[in-house]
């Protein structure tokens, strides 16, 4: 079994218990959200280095990551209005290089998505651009939200990959892809 399969698998096969521990910290809305950072950041760390114990990384990595989004949901409820207010001196000094590199991102984030299979695309685009919950997804979609929170993890896995590897094309990135798909 590869790296990406034993991330992959492990993730699906906790996602239930991340999905409690979640549930006792932050908000219902916010617990989708979360899971999938769970996600990522496990992806990210496997490509890195090996995860021994997977169960634990991603309890701890869900655990943490929703105690970080209350703490800034916290945070933000204490900001007094005046400190939400920027100077306007900073709207006109734009940076026209990270303004072009926002640009390319983009597109090459619609090139990503525009690559996936037509459910996975669906689900990943109401969920990430359109920000509706998993419930409403499977709602709008009538299929169950199991299916629309596997669509949406397969549409962001597939769009990292993609993006990685018109971004680093000398990496084995499309191999996965591939082996990815063919699931």
């Amino acid at each position: 079994m590869n790296k990406n399969s034993n991330i992959i698998s492990n993730f699906v096969k906790y996602t239930g218990q991340i999905r409690r521990v979640i549930s006792n910290i932050v908000r219902p809305e916010d617990v989708d959200d979360i899971v999938q950072d769970t996600f990522v950041r496990g992806y990210e760390a496997e490509l890195k280095q090996e995860i021994k114990y997977a169960r634990s990384y991603m309890l701890t990595t869900a655990k943490n990551l929703a105690l970080n989004h209350k703490a800034k949901s916290a945070e933000k409820l204490n900001q007094s209005i005046e400190d939400l207010v920027d100077s306007p001196v900073s709207l006109l000094t734009d940076n026209f290089e990270d303004n072009f590199e926002s640009k390319e991102r983009f597109l090459l984030f619609v090139k990503a998505a525009n690559q996936l299979s037509g459910p996975v695309r669906k689900c990943f685009i109401l969920k990430k651009v359109y920000g509706l919950t998993q419930k409403e997804i499977a709602q709008y979609l009538k299929i169950s939200p199991s299916t629309v929170e596997k669509h949406v993890a397969k549409g962001l896995l597939l769009s990292v990959q993609y993006m990685q590897s018109i971004e680093q094309p000398n990496q084995e990135i499309s191999k996965t892809v591939k082996e990815f798909k063919s699931r």
